[in-house]
Parts: structure tokens; sequence; C-alpha cells
């Protein structure tokens, strides 16, 4: 069943002085949640249109996240579809009902190369049509670095795309996994479906994502081929023709906030989150097609579940 406290107010943006947008009480049936995962809210025609809110996290650790209250915050949210990177835990570690909340089908994709390593989930209302866990390359796939799951033609899927923080072999891996990469997500572009990319991508885009520029152009995560790999692959806000012409997958957050400066993660060192010295590494691209599907996004700081904050975005279906 729905949560006791799902019916709330979402504060959306005010439309035309009407105030904020509120959803009524989801179905409470199993049967009913299965079917769909959207709800009505009135528009100024008073016709009905849809809702579907997809949150994407970073848990560094999901039973870690878990004491410190993510499932009790994100059962509040409405939230239809969440995407989960860095589980670190094996699914047969995961069986309490925190892992696998009441109305929520759960799928996992764990790290086989090394226990308690990376991971990736996907909690959703309804139940996709179907999961995969698996790109065809075994060094990227046995990471626990990918989990789509399908529901007619939209496909949502949990990204961990590797750091190379940690020194050369692995920002060597990290580029590897880029090279590869790009094809599969042009492929995705081209293919006529609805996706919604949803993840821990490891890489700022612009000075304005990130709050020292200048001093990181060094580091990994803000280095300029990691940079120009990204953007070759983004339509901005600038770019509508191309956008429009389906060239280029487009960043959810800067096409709702194109001069924004909000950050998803920041290092557990010294005060950088009290000081909010952080960077915009997770993401929720989208094919073109949904761009003008967005209607709004948040990024969740008031309390601190990870290093890593909910990125939530909520698209008019």
């Amino acid at each position: 069943m729905a949560p006791a406290n799902a019916a709330r107010c979402h504060g959306l943006p005010s439309t035309a002085g009407i105030g904020p947008l509120c959803a009524p009480r989801r179905p409470a049936r199993a049967d009913a949640v299965e079917r769909s995962w959207r709800y009505a809210v009135p528009i100024l025609s008073f016709h009905l249109r849809y809702l579907m809110r997809i949150t994407s996290f970073n848990a560094n650790g999901i039973r870690s996240a878990t004491t410190k209250g993510f499932s009790e915050w994100f059962l509040g949210q409405n939230s239809d579809v969440l995407c989960i990177q860095e589980t670190k835990a094996q699914e047969s570690q995961l069986t309490d009902a925190l892992f696998r909340p009441d109305g929520h089908h759960c799928f996992y994709r764990d790290a086989i190369t090394k226990k308690g390593y990376s991971g990736v989930a996907i909690w959703s209302r309804r139940e996709p049509d179907e999961v995969r866990t698996a790109l065809g390359w075994a060094p990227f796939d046995d990471e626990g670095r990918y989990i789509e799951a399908r529901f007619g033609n939209l496909s949502v899927v949990s990204f961990y795309i590797p750091s190379g923080s940690s020194g050369e072999l692995r920002q060597g891996f990290k580029f590897e996994v880029m090279e590869w990469l790009k094809p599969i997500l042009d492929e995705w572009l081209a293919s006529g479906r609805d996706y919604v990319l949803c993840g821990d991508w490891n890489i700022v885009r612009s000075a304005l994502d990130i709050k020292n520029w200048k001093s990181n152009q060094k580091n990994s995560g803000c280095l300029p081929e990691e940079r120009d790999w990204m953007n070759g692959f983004c339509a901005d806000q600038a770019d509508l023709a191309d956008v429009a012409k389906g060239r280029g997958w487009v960043d959810a957050y800067r096409a709702l906030h194109p001069e924004g400066q909000d950050y998803t993660w920041w290092s557990n060192r010294g005060a950088a989150r009290a000081n909010n010295v952080g960077w915009r590494i997770d993401y929720q691209f989208v094919t073109p097609g949904l761009r003008e599907r967005l209607r709004g996004s948040s990024i969740y700081t008031g309390q601190r579940f990870s290093d890593h904050a909910p990125f939530t975005v909520d698209y008019d279906l």
C-alpha cells in the first residue's frame, strides 16, 4: 500500500496565480498502484494532466543512508521511481522491509568484482515491463553500474559512472568507459524511445556546476576532456535546433535552471558541505522529446543522508 503520508502538496511553481498544485491521495489498492504511477493535477484548461516524479540518489551505502533517515524521507516524497547508486551491498543483505518498501517494486544490480562496492538499484511504484542490468561489457557490468527499467516506451536508467579520483588506473578506466558508452548513448538517442538517464556521472559540465572552478581544472571530474565528452552529447537551451532534431541529450536541471548554481555532492573533508563548496555531478539526462515535459526539480539538502543529495525531477507525461 502507499504510505499514509503520500498525499501531500508538491509545492510546484504557481500557475497564473492559482497557487501550488496539490495531488490527490494515490490509490491504496495494490492493483491500482501497479496499473499506473501517475496522478492527476488541475491545469488552467481544467483538463487532467499527469505528473511523474523521479528521484536520483547516490547513497554512498544504502544501509548507511537508511540509518540516517533516508527511507522515511523518501516515502514522504511521492516519488514514482527512485534510482539509487552506490548501494555498497549485495542483494542478499537487503532483505529488510526498509530496502523493499510496501507499494514498490525493487530491483538491484550488485558488483560481483568486490563485495560492498558500487551497485545500483531502482525502486518503482509501477511494475516495469522489463528490467535490464547489463550493457555487454563485463568490466563495466560486473561493477554494478547500470540498471534500466522499461515502462512501455519509457526507459529509466540508474547509472554510476566511475570516479577517477583514486589515481591514474581508475582514471584510465573512466576514460575507457566514456569512449565505450558514447555510441550506446547515441543509439538510445536515435531509438525513438523516451529515456531518463539518472545517476552519479562524476563529471561537472561548467563553472556553474562547481564552487572552486579554477583550482579543480586538473582534478578528476573537472578535467577538460571529461567536460568536453559530456558537453558533446548534451543539447542545452541555446541549442533548441539540435533539441528539436533529436541531436542531443537534455540536462534536466540545466534546462529548468539555465543559470542555476546548485550542487549535489560535497567532499567529506573539512567543512565543504557547511560552506557549500560542492559539485553538481548527479544528473537526469533526457531525450529531446521530454524537454517540454519538464515541470520542476529540487535538490534536497535539509538532511544529510550521504555525501550526495537526492535530486528530483517532475515530468508531465
